[in-house]
């Protein structure tokens, strides 16, 4: 069996990594109280034996897993779901309202991640995406509060990335599980004075709007920890909201500006995201950033046009 890659996060949380395509690109979380514990993000089926792992190590029964957590049905988020709930007997599966339906019946889901990627990259990718009982879902209403032991974990709808998306509130740890809605910061992106972090405005509900109006949201509760999916913990300080911010303008002008043009913005995004992280690292070699940054760009460019495309009609 592989090594599973798992970090001690503090206050009874434990990062994972998701073995989702490269080491450090996604993770998920497995958070302990008083003998309970949740499942928050999922990776990809994948993922699971990670998670067995460490349950293993610990000698956890199945049992004493209480929640799987998604943060949306994203398949790099939500894809071991099934796979995870068919482990869990006592576990409940807990869902955005817009996700509760892909979760019982993920064939949409699968169809266009194939569209996308192809039947043997998709395989390598997410593996098998295995259904949940509707009868061990539970959807998740902005503000609703669950207690793991006597933790409580409030849910709050983030719109922004996606219509399905919502964020976890610990306030052991004064802490979001942001899924991406604070970015993404990969260990390459991670510096003793502060860190970078890119938007997610991956297709297909990409709202800039909604977007600002969710990083509005989440720094009102004054958090001191972030634990992104893409991946692992970080902390939270006005100028990263603001670092966010800051690149979500510029992306929407460049996408008016390239008129549906995918390689152009594609091409300037890239450019302008090298300029910006030149700021944190200016001995970064470019060639090597470009070539980090070109899936992430990639899907950035598309959700940009997508909404341009939307925001035309």
């Amino acid at each position: 069996m592989k090594q599973s890659i798992s970090e001690q996060a503090g206050f009874g949380i434990t990062c994972v990594d998701a073995d989702y395509v490269q080491p450090g690109l996604a993770c998920f979380y497995l958070m302990e109280q008083k003998g309970e514990y949740a499942v928050l993000e999922t990776g990809t089926s994948h993922s699971v034996a990670a998670l067995q792992q460490i349950l293993q190590v610990r000698g956890v029964s199945p049992e004493q897993i209480r929640y799987v957590i998604p943060t949306h049905v994203h398949l790099d988020h939500a894809g071991g779901a099934g796979a995870m709930m068919a482990l869990f007997p006592a576990a409940q599966l807990l869902i955005h309202p817009r996700g509760a339906r892909h979760m019982v019946d993920p064939t949409r889901l699968v169809a266009a991640a194939k569209d996308v990627y192809g039947e043997s990259l998709f395989a390598s990718l997410y593996g098998e995406i295995v259904p949940v009982d509707a009868t061990r879902i539970r959807q998740m209403a902005d503000g609703e509060t669950i207690l793991l032991a006597d933790r409580p974990l409030q849910f709050r709808h983030t719109r922004g990335h996606a219509e399905h998306h919502f964020c976890v509130w610990d306030e052991t740890s004064r802490g979001w599980f942001s899924g991406d809605m604070f970015g993404v910061s990969y260990p390459w992106c991670r510096f003793s004075d502060e860190d970078f972090l890119l938007p997610s405005t991956t297709p297909s509900q990409f709202d800039p709007a909604a977007y600002v109006a969710s990083l509005e949201m989440l720094a009102s509760y004054a958090p001191q920890q972030m634990y992104l999916t893409h991946s692992n913990v970080l902390k939270y300080t006005p100028q990263k909201a603001q670092l966010l911010r800051r690149q979500l303008a510029a992306y929407c002008e460049f996408a008016i500006c390239c008129a549906g043009d995918g390689q152009a913005l594609q091409q300037q995004l890239s450019d302008y995201t090298i300029e910006l992280f030149s700021e944190f690292d200016a001995a970064s070699d470019e060639i090597a950033l470009r070539k980090k940054l070109a899936f992430d760009m990639q899907l950035n460019a598309q959700g940009l046009q997508v909404w341009q495309q939307r925001k035309e009609r």
